[in-house]
């Protein structure tokens, strides 16, 4: 039984709190040493021992809730800040007003930096600049002025802490994408091995049917031609055929960024659908699709309108180019617009015949092909000659698109 691809995603978080839990730790230590060595300055010794024994009982008792970012709630950090708080403003209940004058630490010392690590890392640059900026006021409340050493640790925490979390916000950003991308990976190794196997057996069996029906003939060759319509069907799938967009990149200035995209509804309220996926059943024996590498975004009411465009020329090429016609179908997107091309190889349509056909009531270019693509602000035209096969082309400009995208998000 061949090995089956698992894909494992690594986080780039999870050292971050575990050093953040060594640090709770040894600021903790810390804290409480530069008490003791200045335990016969203070004038209410108590107030501190007692915020020790708090600050000691807290950080060993929080350790498994900054774990992990899960675990690290902000019912948790909103506490934690306020230990941290309440630390400092009981500093001047505690210590002599020569010591904070003179630029004593803070009851929680350094441990206060680890709050603020806290929300960096949970939430980003602008969860840390609020705890930082909260801190910032209280150092400022302790001191009662804004001296220079305090401005500059209330500066120095408030940078580190919005560098980290901007850090921590790229980091999970490039996580994402890695982790889609090894993804990616194994379905693209899974559907390799399922390829060969397929390919090995039933397209084989498919191909021969075709090749035996066909020199049959009869009710064979019409076993074969089935054969050999789903043989291209299946061989269009299992090398690589398009799937929906389920995401897509953001813009590269914010980062490489990677956005799920639901499923749309009928209303065309969700998100974009790939114009691919709509147009690969029409590919056949005798019609072949011919497709862009990467998916081609429309809003979904958009989508179906140009698949209907194109599945009313294919109807056309049916019913006037006879039954062994050929067809071919080119998507291209262009950077201003979306072209879809539906080229046959029948007798192409006589001068005037389009218009004659309009007078007479027969609207299905002028209605079906070309009335999908008006709505839509594009264009349809059509291109024949007689005796070289007729030629569709069917234009959606982007920027109407993007217009009728943002009506549906409006609905």
């Amino acid at each position: 039984m061949p090995k089956r691809e698992r894909v494992v995603r690594m986080s780039v978080e999870l050292p971050l709190w575990r050093a953040l839990a060594g640090y709770r730790v040894l600021t903790t230590l810390y804290a409480i040493g530069l008490c003791a060595t200045a335990y016969g300055q203070f004038v209410r010794p108590w107030i501190a021992v007692g915020y020790y024994a708090v600050l000691v009982v807290w950080t060993l008792a929080t350790l498994p809730r900054v774990a992990n970012a899960a675990s690290c709630t902000r019912g948790f950090l909103a506490a934690d800040l306020a230990v941290a708080l309440a630390g400092i403003l009981l500093t001047p209940l505690a210590d002599s007003h020569e010591r904070i004058a003179g630029g004593g630490p803070t009851l929680p010392s350094i441990w206060t930096a680890g709050a603020v690590l806290a929300f960096a890392i949970k939430g980003g640059w602008r969860w840390a600049a609020v705890a930082s900026t909260a801190v910032a006021a209280a150092n400022l409340a302790e001191r009662g002025h804004p001296a220079r050493d305090t401005v500059h640790n209330v500066v120095l925490v408030w940078v580190a802490s919005i560098a980290i979390g901007y850090v921590v916000e790229v980091a999970r950003a490039s996580e994402r994408t890695l982790a889609r991308a090894l993804e990616i990976e194994a379905a693209t190794r899974e559907r390799e091995r399922l390829a060969r196997d397929i390919h090995d057996g039933v397209l084989q069996v498919l191909a021969m049917v075709k090749r035996r029906g066909t020199a049959l003939g009869g009710e064979a060759a019409e076993l074969g031609r089935l054969a050999g319509e789903q043989e291209v069907a299946l061989r269009t799938l299992v090398s690589g055929g398009p799937v929906p967009v389920s995401r897509v990149s953001g813009d590269a200035a914010a980062g490489a960024v990677v956005r799920a995209v639901e499923v749309a509804d009928e209303d065309g309220s969700a998100g974009p659908v790939d114009l691919r996926c709509l147009l690969a059943p029409y590919a056949c024996a005798r019609i072949a699709l011919a497709e862009p590498g990467a998916p081609v975004p429309l809003p979904p009411a958009v989508a179906r309108e140009v698949a209907a465009a194109v599945g009313a020329a294919l109807d056309n090429v049916r019913r006037h180019a006879g039954p062994q016609a050929r067809a071919w179908i080119l998507v291209e997107d262009e950077p201003g617009e979306v072209v879809v091309t539906v080229r046959d190889d029948g007798p192409g349509i006589p001068a005037g015949r389009l218009a004659e056909a309009e007078g007479e009531g027969r609207l299905g270019v002028a209605l079906s092909i070309r009335g999908r693509l008006r709505d839509l602000g594009g264009s349809a035209d059509v291109v024949s000659v007689p005796g070289q096969g007729t030629e569709v082309e069917l234009k959606v400009p982007k920027g109407a698109v993007r217009a009728r995208g943002r009506k549906a998000e409006q609905r």
